[in-house]
């Protein structure tokens, strides 16, 4: 593993009227489980299709009709819990959450309350090369999502999409370990990293796949250290609760807001009410959506149509050896392996596709560093520019590898490396194959760099004057041979023969 420093976390200070403030963040994330049907029917989870075209008898709540839990769906979850380091409880259950809602059919969504499939667990969230926070995972449970209330395609009606009804979900609820708005959002990242990698959620944000609710309460500086010492939160403020957060930078930006409001609240003597609040992106400010429920309010009750689920330890065992390479440990084995520096295995290792894409890349070509620079500085860069995925890139690891393997050899330079690489993203080839039939390869024979070198002194003595009372000006003749050979002479043959000629 990578020698990381483990900091305790450094809350956010906010500066009030009368006090200093500081920040305490939990979270809870609804990580959409990627399965082909839903968590109790068959019917299918595609996302785009036509509205409440993919509901069956069961989503749409039609009576008699008795759920069947998916075993696929239980499994990610349980996979996804041995990915956070969490305990796995054999015997969980499923309980009834009742409210009314149009995009609910059945009155009721079925969740885990009392016995949640998966408990404790662990995320190490990166801050900085080198640092690293622990956010405690409490629980992750199993649920039910709901429908989607359509308001904005009629002036006078509202529309309901149950397409969504009973896919299924993961919440993922951390303690209230983060401290501050770049924290939550750096936690949100590494949760989905982490989910991606073990293929038990896409992760779209932008499809509602992965969802945040925010809560966020303030304190006095040291109450946060007695909450760690006793757990008891009354030590901590009254929270409010950010709804359906599908952004980072909206994340960072409503727990900002949210934080000075309650400060505001606080310090004129009033009381933080405990509530749920949406974000509005337009504003930049939270606005009141309900009062916070507690489990009370919604009269849990074990769901009397799914019996206790009972796992097997040897079922468990059977995922966990089948568990992919995590970030973290991809990460640490590039930087021992391949010589990496920690900032740029974390740039490879953030999507799973481009840790492959490297992988393959250094494989063939033999060189971490070098295949490094090339995928991050190179490809990645050329395919920001042109808003496109590595999975669409116009260059294969293969014709990666063969560019980096013809630098390696001499055989041509990084200038001329870099005119290849442009063709070969923009024409295809065979990189070896394009530099025999272009003329490409680097010049290697001293003696006609000599020449030209001889060339260019003579024929600028005054230059050489100045060059000799700044060697630092030596610099202009090894422009004027590059251009004099078409940029294929060897820099380095080309910087040794001018400071000689030069005397310098």
């Amino acid at each position: 593993m990578l020698d990381l420093t483990y900091e305790a976390p450094k809350p956010k200070v906010i500066a009030g009227a009368k006090h200093d403030w500081e920040l305490v963040i939990g979270m809870e994330i609804h990580a959409q489980v990627a399965s082909q049907a839903k968590l109790f029917s068959g019917a299918s989870t595609k996302f785009g299709a036509e509205p409440n075209s993919n509901v069956s008898f069961v989503d749409a709540a039609m009576p008699g009709m008795l759920p069947v839990i998916n075993e696929y769906c239980i499994e990610q979850a349980v996979r996804t819990g041995l990915g956070l380091k969490a305990q796995i409880n054999l015997t969980s259950a499923f309980d009834r959450k009742n409210y009314f809602y149009p995009d609910l059919p059945q009155g009721y969504q079925i969740s885990q309350l009392y016995h949640p499939l998966v408990g404790e667990g662990e995320v190490i969230v990166d801050m900085e090369p080198g640092v690293a926070r622990l956010v405690r995972i409490e629980r992750i449970h199993v649920e039910q999502d709901a429908g989607k209330s359509i308001h904005d395609m009629d002036p006078n009606m509202s529309f309901v999409d149950l397409n969504r009804t009973g896919v299924a979900l993961m919440e993922i609820v951390s303690r209230p370990d983060i401290r501050g708005p770049e924290e939550a959002a750096a936690y949100v990242v590494k949760m989905r990293q982490i989910l991606r990698y073990l293929g038990t959620c896409d992760g779209n944000m932008q499809n509602g796949n992965l969802r945040a609710d925010v809560n966020v309460s303030i304190c006095l500086p040291g109450q946060y250290e007695k909450y760690m010492e006793t757990q008891d939160f009354g030590h901590l403020g009254t929270r409010c609760e950010i709804k359906n957060m599908n952004s980072m930078r909206f994340i960072q930006q409503a727990i900002d807001y949210e934080a000075k409001r309650q400060i505001a609240i606080v310090e004129a003597g009033g009381n933080v009410d405990q509530e749920t609040r949406l974000y509005d992106p337009d504003k930049g400010e939270t606005r009141s959506m309900r009062s916070k429920e507690e489990a009370h309010d919604y009269r849990y009750f074990p769901c009397p149509d799914l019996l206790p689920l009972e796992i097997e330890q040897g079922w468990v065992d059977d995922i966990a050896a089948s568990l992919p390479e995590l970030p973290d440990e991809k990460k640490a084995r590039f930087v021992k392996i391949f010589g990496l520096s920690e900032y740029d295995a974390s740039v490879l290792t953030a999507e799973v596709v481009n840790a492959a894409y490297f992988e393959e890349v250094v494989t063939a070509a033999g060189d971490g560093k070098l295949s490094a620079n090339w995928v991050i500085n190179e490809l990645f860069g050329r395919l920001k520019k042109d808003d496109c995925d590595i999975a669409d890139s116009p260059v294969s690891p293969t014709q990666l590898a063969g560019i980096i393997k013809l630098i390696k050899s001499d055989a041509i330079s990084g200038k001329i490396a870099k005119d290849l690489f442009e063709i070969v993203y923009s024409e295809g080839g065979d990189p070896e194959q394009i530099v025999e039939d272009r003329g490409m390869k680097q010049v290697t024979d001293t003696g006609a760099i000599e020449t030209a070198v001889d060339e260019i002194i003579a024929a600028n003595p005054a230059q050489v004057e100045k060059a000799q009372q700044n060697p630092k000006l030596a610099g202009w003749f090894v422009g004027q041979v590059m251009k004099a050979t078409g940029g294929k002479a060897n820099p380095k043959a080309v910087n040794e023969l001018v400071a000689a000629k030069l005397g310098l």
